[in-house]
């Protein structure tokens, strides 16, 4: 805890924004993958933000990783009888990953993330801006 509070806030944001960004590479990794049934099949993970007030007791807040949750889609049943992973009808199952919508979230979390980097280095060129007025 620094301070000033824009670098807790900030600060929350990144942490966040990373496990957003590794969450959309975990799914994009097991796009391909396949299960032999729709249990064994990998789910998209979703990360699960809130607001948490910054222990500072200045009433601002910054934004806390919950958790992270498969979400509820449904596997894909695609027919490849060949396929070592296929169960006694021919079938595997594969998550229900879009790669394209999967890449439009990683660019929105990144851009985020690079928001959130300038919110800092322009509250630090601030405060050292404050910090020379007294010279």
């Amino acid at each position: 805890m620094s301070g000033l509070p824009i670098f807790d806030v900030a600060g929350s944001a990144l942490a966040a924004q990373s496990v957003r960004i590794n969450t959309i590479a975990s799914n994009l990794a097991n796009a391909d993958s396949v299960g032999s049934s729709p249990e064994g099949a990998f789910r998209p993970l979703q990360p699960i933000f809130e607001s948490v007030p910054l222990r500072d007791g200045s009433g601002l807040s910054g934004v806390a990783v919950r958790g992270v949750e498969p979400q509820d889609t449904p596997p894909l049943r695609r027919y490849e009888p060949g396929h070592p992973m296929a169960d006694a009808e021919g079938f595997v199952y594969a998550p229900d990953i879009d790669p394209v919508a999967q890449m439009v979230n990683l660019i929105s979390a990144s851009r985020g993330y690079q928001a959130n980097v300038e919110v800092i280095n322009s509250a630090r060129e601030l405060a050292l801006a404050t910090l020379m007025i007294g010279r």
